[in-house]
């Protein structure tokens, strides 16, 4: 049996701002923005080439805004990724690497080049380069297995 990750509830203050962030500045696509009831709203929205959406919303859950922090997204180019981020005016860090747990800028070694962003709530992303998206997910079923 399968079991995929679809969605990821990311708390945010002001839900059309993050709306429009996530929209035109990280490039994702509106699935649906979705109003259940008084008090009750749900914005989906799709990284380009993801299985996995992410639901920023009003009356969904009981977090703060701005307290997830780790969320990552895979890229086989990281310095275009980088070029097109910036382009949309999301700050965005150089290209950097890891290096006894420290980042450090520029690029590293294969699997070890990333950019980081937050959305304007704080909410925290990486964006990693891995060099073929099928190696990326064979990494991961490797990983997993070996736990």
């Amino acid at each position: 049996m399968d079991w995929k990750l679809e969605v990821v509830v990311v708390p945010v203050a002001d839900v059309d701002r993050a709306k429009l962030f996530y929209e035109e500045q990280a490039g994702f696509t509106v699935d649906h923005d979705t109003r259940l009831r008084d008090g009750v709203r749900v914005v989906q929205l799709t990284p380009p080439g993801s299985r996995c959406s992410i639901v920023v919303g009003s009356g969904l859950i009981d977090a703060a805004p701005g307290s997830v922090k780790g969320l990552q997204l895979v890229v086989t180019d990281i310095e275009k990724a980088h070029a097109e981020l910036a382009a949309r005016g999301v700050e965005v860090s150089p290209v950097q690497h890891f290096v006894a747990g420290a980042r450090v800028n520029g690029h590293g070694e294969a699997w070890n080049n990333f950019v980081f962003f937050n959305d304007p709530d704080g909410n925290g992303w990486a964006v990693q380069e891995v060099p073929d998206i099928r190696e990326a997910h064979e990494f991961q079923e490797a990983s997993a297995a070996a736990v």
